[in-house]
């Protein structure tokens, strides 16, 4: 039986296509998660928290599994001269969801910013955290970015 949570249900009630896949429960990596499921690890995009340094919003950084934030250029596409990455204890406490299962669909009414890799925009659909660990998600790229109204720049190295 297909595991069916808060980010399902809004895919659902939002008529927007997606393919769940369960994994492990235990955390794992972006890469593991892309070996588990035999796809292209540079389909499966990891959300890592970033932090402004001046305050206000958080930032939820997407990129592909293979590659590392770079934060020079995520401050620079939010508009901040420097910003920092979450630790996991900060990133779970301002998300509210486990490390190896924060997505920007469980978020989406958490006042975040969301800043997508634009390497995933060649990319017709992209693999992401479901909301909880051992889920992603296959979603169409464009959805994606409309119903996170994330921004797309060239974020990783």
């Amino acid at each position: 039986m297909t595991i069916k949570n808060n980010v399902t249900r809004l895919l659902e009630s939002q008529g927007i296509p997606y393919e769940a896949i369960e994994l492990p429960v235990e955390k794992l990596s972006a890469l593991e998660a892309a070996s588990f499921m035999g796809v292209d690890p540079d389909l499966v995009y990891k959300t890592i928290v970033a932090v402004r340094l001046t305050g206000g919003r958080s930032i939820l950084a997407l990129v592909p599994a293979p590659h590392e934030v770079n934060l020079k250029s995520l401050a620079k596409a939010v508009g901040e001269k420097k910003i920092r990455l979450a630790t996991q204890r900060e990133a779970e406490h301002l998300t509210g969801l486990q490390t190896g299962g924060i997505s920007p669909l469980a978020l989406l009414h958490r006042n975040f910013q969301v800043v997508v890799d634009d390497s995933a925009q060649v990319q017709e659909a992209i693999y992401i955290s479901g909301g909880q660990r051992g889920l992603d998600i296959r979603i169409a790229t464009e959805a994606l970015i409309k119903i996170t109204k994330a921004i797309t720049a060239s974020i990783s190295r």
